[in-house]
This record gives structure tokens, sequence and C-alpha cells, in this order.
């Protein structure tokens, strides 16, 4: 056997191969082509327009909610800010009010210590004479 006849039968095996293999792959060409591959775009095209509604439904949920939201923080906000004011005004009024009643304490307290003085100036001459 020479060289070119083991060649000639080495490419006729390949040639035999690359036909059974042609052969398998028509078939399998053909039955995607018969149903599978529609049904598979078919249902492709179902899940596609159905994610394509959610994703609007949800756009349009969260614009109106978020707007609806961003609203009700901004009033809240403001709230706080004058609730704030309010307790800083009724902080001040408490302090006024514990600083006259110390006020008024004290002058009682010096008052009380005044006409306890004068009675013992009172007494003193009284006693004086006696």
């Amino acid at each position: 056997m020479n060289f070119a006849l083991l060649a000639n039968v080495l490419t006729m095996i390949f040639c035999m191969a690359v036909l059974v293999q042609s052969v398998r792959m028509m078939r399998s060409l053909r039955t995607v082509k018969d149903g599978a591959l529609t049904e598979v775009v078919t249902a492709l095209e179902k899940a596609t327009s159905g994610a394509r509604s959610v994703l609007s439904e949800m756009k349009s949920t969260l614009g109106t909610d978020c707007a609806q939201h961003a609203r009700l923080v901004e009033q809240a906000r403001d709230l706080r800010d004058e609730l704030s004011d309010m307790i800083g005004i009724a902080d001040a009024a408490c302090e006024r009010v514990v600083n006259a009643v110390g006020l008024a304490n004290a002058v009682r307290s010096t008052d009380a210590v005044d006409a306890a003085e004068g009675e013992d100036a009172e007494t003193k001459p009284e006693a004086e004479l006696a």
C-alpha cells in the first residue's frame, strides 16, 4: 500500500462521517423548523409582553406613590420645624415662670425676715423698759 492509496481511503472515511453528520443535522433542523422553534418564539413573545405590561404598571405606581410620599415627607418636615419653634417658645416661657416664682419666693422670704426683725425691734424697747 502506498501513501496515495492510504490518503484516499482516509479521505473517503472522513467524507462518510461528514455525510452522516449532515443527515443528523438536517433531521434536527427539520424538527426545530416544524414546531419547536415556533413554540419557543411564541412563548418568549408572550413572556416579553407580560414583562412589559408589569414594568409599565410598576412605573406608573411608583411615579404616583413616590410623589405622594415626597409631599408627605415635606409636610412632616414643616411640622417638625414648627413644633421645634413651639417647643423653644414653651421652654422660654417655663424659664420665665420659674424665674418669676424664684423672685417671688425670694421677696416673700425677705419680707418675712424683715417682718421678723421688725417684731424683734418692737419687742426690744419694751424689754428695755421693763
